[in-house]
């Protein structure tokens, strides 16, 4: 693997932590796939509102969305999630035996609905692409610790694969991410575990937007950070080519 492309990796691990979980998870939810942890307070989302208080997206306390807890359903031995998009549809593959603790909570979350109007917020031609913020900071910061431990990496990072984004052991939280190319090794000495794989629609993912190129600070794309703290409006001002989850839902 070249030098730039681990130095990539290296950064969107770090760039991951601040993002899904006070961390921007990259593949690693912020610099190599992975996360990178906040420094401070300030850079952690809002907190979720108290059962009176509804949100901007019109929730409350009570919403399931602010109790990952809760979010502990245990998933089918193999399911599949389509994801409608800006781009067109694809399909995702679960099976649960190569990453139960990963399986498990993507399927919670879709369940939720949590990637409902969710961005492709990172994408990068011959590495990956990553989505997984809330568009909601309320959620982002109800989701912001919700850590669930590693599994083991029984599947290599090869095109197609999904994988949770990570900032270090035992820090998965919400964000994903899909292989663009094979040459992944790397990914797999560094604990990023797939969980399913692209089984429809992979030229769908291959056209969503990667004019914006690596996440801030060390290219021109979103804050992710930011983007977990001051919501979609963020987005929608500074980087509106970003494409969109409109809907994942569980199909037969």
């Amino acid at each position: 693997m070249s030098r730039s492309l681990l130095g990539r990796l290296s950064l969107a691990a770090s760039i991951v932590v601040l993002a899904a979980c006070s961390r921007d998870e990259a593949p690693a939810p912020h610099a190599s796939p992975s996360a990178t942890a906040a420094s401070t307070a300030s850079a952690a989302p809002s907190a979720a509102p108290a059962a009176s208080a509804p949100t901007a997206g019109g929730r409350d306390g009570n919403d399931p969305l602010f109790h990952p807890e809760k979010a502990i359903e245990k998933a089918p031995d193999v399911f599949k999630v389509k994801f409608s998009t800006t781009k067109g549809d694809f399909v995702v593959q679960v099976t649960r035996a190569w990453a139960p603790n990963g399986a498990d909570r993507f399927y919670n979350l879709v369940k939720l609905g949590f990637y409902d109007g969710v961005r492709f917020h990172r994408a990068i031609d011959d590495f990956m692409v990553q989505f997984g913020i809330h568009p909601e900071p309320a959620v982002n910061g109800a989701w912001y610790r919700a850590y669930f431990p590693d599994d083991p990496v029984v599947k290599s990072n090869r095109r197609g694969f999904v994988t949770f984004a990570h900032a270090g052991k035992d820090t998965r939280t919400t964000q994903i991410f899909i292989s663009y190319v094979d040459k992944q090794a790397r990914l797999d000495t560094q604990g990023f575990a797939p969980f399913g794989q692209v089984v429809e629609g992979m030229k769908v993912v291959d056209s969503f937007y990667k004019g914006y190129g690596e996440l801030a600070p060390k290219g021109k794309g979103p804050n992710a950070s930011k983007i977990q703290r001051e919501g979609y409006g963020y987005l929608d001002a500074n980087f509106p080519k970003l494409d969109v989850i409109k809907e994942a839902k569980i199909v037969p």
